[in-house]
């Protein structure tokens, strides 16, 4: 059940992402990219779920706060990358220039 849930949520959260992401590019909108990041997020933190639930299993305990570590670190970079999108890209400077 639990490995269910994991993989319903990553498919749900990149679904969103990708969703936020295009529209994001499109309409030129840098909170729009961060808030699909961070769906992405979202998504590896349920897949973080399915690993540690499979490591705990195995009898590796280790393996939750390991995998916690990890999902911590993965929220502090996409927060960072974030937050550095949002701050310091014009909205003008994300639409790709036209060729013709």
């Amino acid at each position: 059940m639990l490995a269910a849930a994991g993989a319903i949520g990553f498919l749900g959260n990149e679904a969103a992402a990708q969703v936020r992401l295009r529209a994001g590019r499109r309409l030129s909108s840098p909170a729009l990219v961060a808030d699909g990041n961070h769906a992405r997020v979202d998504g590896l933190v349920s897949l973080g779920v399915i690993g540690s639930a499979i490591l705990v299993a195995l009898g590796a305990r280790i393996g939750d706060p390991l995998i916690g570590l990890a999902i911590s670190l993965v929220i502090l970079r996409v927060t960072w990358q974030s937050w550095r999108t949002v701050s310091t890209t014009d909205p003008g400077d994300m639409v790709e220039p036209h060729t013709h």
